[in-house]
Order: structure tokens, then sequence, then C-alpha cells
């Protein structure tokens, strides 16, 4: 089974899951012991408690990129990969009544999903398109800011992404998502095997990888800001469940994988001019 359709099939499951009422309780505050460590107490009940919990509970991300990016009154916002839409929702209260919030996804269970959660929610400025990331169905230069939560690591041709992600930007645009990165020399039965590149492993770039291809797509001030490092024993049970021997391999990945938070920039005109003032660029 192809990547892209392995994806829809586990996330279209996951979103039926959630809609049928046996989520687990991944993505709640409350989840301690229950949960991986990627997906887990990932939002604070400050920012959830006026959410439908279903879109707490389809939340599948390894960050929580609506509390790092800096989202203005005002603004458009896009969300790559927006499953039951958490992130989306929440920017849209971030960026208000007159600024707009669109989530992208490529499976038909998580957009209906999403779409009730709005409905829900009472929230009127969000639109979900149902899309790939490496395709976004934007013009040109029509976002301020994109966010996405451990989602591009599940593309198979991440420089597609940064390139599409460039394109919808205006000139200023931000760039700032949750992923995961590496760090180090990584297992090869990690890397082959899918079941952990839909869990947002088998698919991360290494560190450097990721900033040389956001440079090549043409951003500017790019940085990379781990958020959570992941110890061995945090691996166990994704191993298990892909039938790995998990005694052999879980001493190897040792620090090697963590949750970042990755920021970029589309220049500006005052950017391309080589403006150094302050007020010159965003």
């Amino acid at each position: 089974m192809e990547i892209k359709e392995l994806l829809k099939e586990k996330y279209g499951e996951a979103a039926l899951r959630v809609a049928h009422g046996s989520a687990s309780c991944c993505g709640t505050a409350a989840a301690s012991d229950c949960c991986d460590p990627i997906t887990s107490n990932l939002y604070d009940q400050g920012q959830t408690a006026e959410l439908p919990p279903e879109a707490v509970q389809a939340s599948l991300g390894c960050g929580n990129p609506t509390a790092l990016a800096t989202l203005n009154p005002g603004e458009t916002v896009l969300d790559l990969g927006s499953g039951g839409g958490i992130d989306v929702l929440l920017s849209a209260k971030r960026v208000g009544p007159t600024g707009r919030a669109y989530g992208l996804d490529m499976t038909d269970e998580m957009l209906a999903l999403a779409r009730e959660n709005q409905r829900k929610a009472g929230i009127e400025n969000v639109e979900f398109l149902k899309g790939e990331i490496e395709n976004i169905p934007l013009p040109d230069n029509s976002v301020d800011v994109i966010i996405s939560n451990c989602v591009i690591n599940l593309s198979a041709d991440k420089d597609k992404v940064f390139r599409e992600a460039f394109r919808v930007l205006r000139p200023g645009g931000r760039f700032a998502v949750s992923d995961v990165v590496v760090r180090g020399d990584v297992p090869a039965e990690v890397r082959r095997n899918m079941e952990l590149w839909v869990g947002c492993i088998a698919g991360a770039l290494q560190e450097q990888d990721c900033v040389s291809k956001l440079t090549a797509a043409g951003f500017h001030h790019i940085g990379v800001e781990p958020t959570r490092v992941y110890r061995a024993e945090d691996a166990r049970q994704f191993l298990t469940q892909a039938g790995i021997d998990v005694d052999a391999v879980a001493p190897r990945i040792e620090g090697k994988f963590a949750s970042a938070f990755i920021r970029a920039v589309k220049p500006s005109q005052a950017d391309e001019k080589g403006c150094c003032d302050p007020a010159c660029c965003r």
C-alpha cells in the first residue's frame, strides 16, 4: 500500500473512532500515562475549554504551534494537515472575526469531523479544504501564516511541501510548524517501517536537512527550537507495535528524535533590498 493510501486509511479510522465516541485520551490535558509522549499533554485546559471534546480527542500532533506562533488580528492562517481541526479553531480565535483560518486535509473522515467541530464551536471565520499539502489549493501570496502539527514528516516530497508553502505565503509571511526532527543516525529498520512513518517517526528529517530544504525553497530567518526530546523508553510502544526488537533498537535511538518548533519567513520586498531597519521587516 502506498504511503498516502495508508495515511488516509489510518487517519480516517482515527476520525471515525472519535466521531463514534471511542477515541483514546490522547490530546487531553488530563492524559498522563495512557498515551504516547508525542501526542499527549500538548494543550492546556485554558486553550481547549471552549472547543468540542472531539476536536481535542482527534489531535494527533507532536506540538502546539498555536501557542508558539505569532498570530495577529485580521491575519489569514493555513494549517497543513488540519485533522480534526483543533489548531484551526484555536487560530481562528486568535486572528479574530476580521481574520480567517483555513484547514487543509486529504482525508474525508477528518474533514467531516473538523466541519462538525466547527459547527459545534460556532466559529465562522474558518474553512476546511480538501487537498494535499504538496498541492495547496490556494492562490499565490494569499496567506500570512502557515502552521502544521506533525504532518510534513508524513509527506514523501517535503521539498514540494516547502515550495508550496512559500508560494501561498505573502511576502513577509511566516512559516511556524511543529514537527519531529532527527539528530544523528537512525536505524534503517525504523526508517523502513511504514507504521512508524504514520506515527511521524520514520519520515522525520535530519535537523540540518530541514534547514537546507527550507533555504532551498526560498525562506529566510530559519530556526529549529526543540520542544520535547524523546528518550529510548518513550519509543517502546511504537517499536513493539511495529514488531521491532525493542531492546535491540531502543538504545540506538536514545535522544535522536525531538519535537521541534520550526520557524521561517518568506522574504519581503524590504528583505530583498537588504533593509536592516527592524521597521522594514515582520
